[in-house]
């Protein structure tokens, strides 16, 4: 026997690795608490050399280093070197304690499709971590895939013209994602996000869906209203959805892109053109004492060249201001500005400063006869 041997005790229970060799037969026997036991080398039976233990790994390293050398040489299988070089190794690294319970679960259930699901559907949704105190609370978002295939999405938020991702992740079928959490005082950087992602099934076959490209206004307001967020299937708190894509339609984006802006300031409806001699008359002030203003970026600028729609409405909205600051001691004074239909955005401009710039004065929808439905009436005060 010799230091390094492993041994057990034959006269009671126990035993350890040899770490000491005494004269008069005594050897010291570490056991696996780190304790020190001096015993009779009589009372001690060898279980495994540490010379045959090293032999074995020596033995083993050599197959595998032949093993590839054959393998390099072209003589040998990657399965041949997996067999030959490394299993005698491996076993003796394992030793006696080995535990099969111990081996990493490889094993994963197939995902569970459930009946509808093949339509896509899928969701952004925000939900307040405190719910009762709406006012203080933090805010999670969260990716819903109610859908019977794997989404791999992209979320991201607007800076200016360019964009920063925030989130990409692959979700699994019928389940959700959390993405972030937030606070108010970040509500001003996802004022602007878009979901990009498409989807697809593994391992069968699927209908091919289309891309999804969706872009969303967030409305920070909203997450200082308790009602906004509702009931729903997905959490047991209310929260706030937005609809990315329902039974294979693609939600409609809800944000004006430039291009819908542009077509907007240049649009005139038809009820507007028929009335156009007669707007012309009352904007010199004859008959009803009104002033009209056309805001339509056609009537305020020879050209837009080199203007992108952002400058256009800038330049719009300074003439609404400036018309109104040069008959602010004008009281009773109707001024009506026409804007357009379109898609709202000059309009809700429009009411946005007359909300918190000139409360004081009161506005309506100007006459539908007159002006279509196109056009405010403000009066000042």
């Amino acid at each position: 026997m010799k230091i390094g041997d492993k041994v057990r005790f034959l006269n009671e229970i126990g035993g350890g690795k040899i770490v000491a060799v005494k004269p008069n037969g005594i050897v010291v026997v570490e056991d696996e608490d780190g304790f020190e036991i001096p015993m009779q080398a009589r009372d001690v039976a060898l279980i495994q050399s540490d010379n045959y233990e090293t032999s074995r790994i020596v033995e083993g390293k050599k197959k595998a280093d032949a093993a590839a050398q054959s393998f390099h040489d072209g003589n040998k299988s990657i399965k041949s070197l997996l067999q030959e070089g490394t299993e005698e190794a491996a076993d003796v690294e394992a030793g006696e304690d080995y535990d099969p319970s111990e081996m990493e679960i490889t094993f994963k259930a197939p995902v569970e499709e459930r009946k509808g699901g093949d339509k896509l559907s899928a969701y952004l949704v925000f939900v307040p971590i405190d719910a009762k105190e709406l006012t203080n609370t933090r805010f999670e978002a969260y990716f819903v895939n109610d859908s019977n295939y794997y989404i791999n999405y992209s979320y991201l938020s607007a800076e200016g013209n360019s964009w920063k991702l925030r989130k990409t992740s692959i979700i699994e079928p019928n389940t959700k994602e959390f993405i972030e959490e937030f606070g108010r005082e970040s509500l001003d950087e996802i004022a602007h996000v878009a979901i990009q992602a498409f989807a697809y099934k593994q391992d069968k076959n699927f209908l091919i869906k289309p891309a999804i490209d969706v872009q969303f206004s967030i409305d920070g307001v909203k997450f200082y209203k308790l009602h906004v967020f509702q009931e729903n299937d997905f959490f047991d708190q209310p929260a706030l959805m937005y609809t990315i894509v329902e039974n294979d339609e693609m939600a409609r984006p809800l944000v004006i892109n430039a291009k819908a802006l542009k077509e907007e300031m240049y649009k005139r409806n038809d009820d507007r053109e028929q009335k156009q001699p007669a707007r012309k008359e009352k904007a010199k002030g004859k008959d009803t004492g009104e002033i009209v203003v056309d805001l339509h970026a056609d009537a305020l600028l020879d050209t837009t060249d080199g203007m992108q729609p952002i400058d256009i409405l800038n330049y719009q909205l300074t003439k609404f201001r400036e018309t109104l600051n040069e008959n602010a001691d004008k009281k009773g004074q109707r001024i009506i500005f026409i804007h357009g239909k379109g898609e709202g955005v000059l309009r809700n401009a429009i009411i946005n400063d007359l909300r918190y710039r000139y409360k004081k004065y009161t506005y309506q929808d100007a006459s539908f006869q007159e002006y279509g439905y196109g056009a405010t009436q403000v009066t000042i005060k």
